[in-house]
């Protein structure tokens, strides 16, 4: 009798052997398997703690009820407009010229449209000694056209528009078509408008009272 009990209990420590390598195995893989499922670096979110959810952002939309821009800046449509094609005429004129015109009468076209101050800072550089023999030794002849391309700044009582300008110059050493871009000042003088300043474009001119840098017309 002693035997069999003694069988029964080695039996009995044996099946307790398996069940806890049993209970290991299924602990481990359970664990395995949750930490295949998550990528590394995710953040669990503690029972009870709360979730934010995204704001909603709203959107710009345009309404259908009439937008009337002109309200927002300091000068009317009319104002604005005869500001435009001033400097479109202006341009162009700047870039119209011949060799057999007298430097002096090309200078006083240009005169007609701009203050006294930068008259004599324009005319300077249009009527130079070297710009007139140059254009007359190559017999140069230039017609100007012009285009307002944008409006750089706006106030009261001045405006800077980006203008471009185009040549066609016919001359000894061949047929020639310039364009280039110009910020053209325009300030108000009394009822009239005239021009203030002008510069290329790309030289990040705003319309202030600095020396202008205008080159050659021609």
């Amino acid at each position: 009798m002693a035997e069999g009990g003694n069988r029964r209990g080695v039996v009995f420590a044996a099946l307790v052997a398996v069940l806890a390598l049993a209970g290991v195995y299924l602990t481990l893989w359970s664990e395995s398997g949750d930490q295949e499922r998550e990528p590394a670096g995710a953040s669990r979110t503690l029972p009870g703690s709360p979730s934010r959810p995204e704001p909603s952002r709203p959107a710009a939309t345009a309404s259908n009820a009439p937008f009337d821009v002109y309200s927002y800046l300091p000068m009317t449509k009319q104002e604005l407009a005869a500001a435009a094609d001033y400097a479109q005429r202006f341009t162009a004129e700047y870039g119209t010229f011949g060799y057999d015109e007298e430097p002096s009468d090309y200078g006083d076209r240009l005169r007609g449209y701009t203050t006294a101050e930068f008259a004599e800072v324009l005319l300077r550089t249009v009527t130079s000694p070297g710009v007139v023999e140059t254009n007359r030794a190559d017999q140069v002849v230039s017609v100007g056209t012009a285009k307002v391309k944008g409006i750089r700044q706006i106030e009261r009582a001045s405006v800077t528009f980006v203008v471009t300008g185009s040549q066609t110059v016919t001359a000894k050493s061949g047929v020639k078509e310039r364009t280039a871009d110009y910020a053209v000042t325009l300030i108000e003088v009394g009822a009239d408008w005239r021009v203030h300043d002008l510069q290329p474009a790309d030289s990040g001119q705003d319309g202030d009272d600095q020396s202008s840098q205008t080159g050659s017309a021609g």
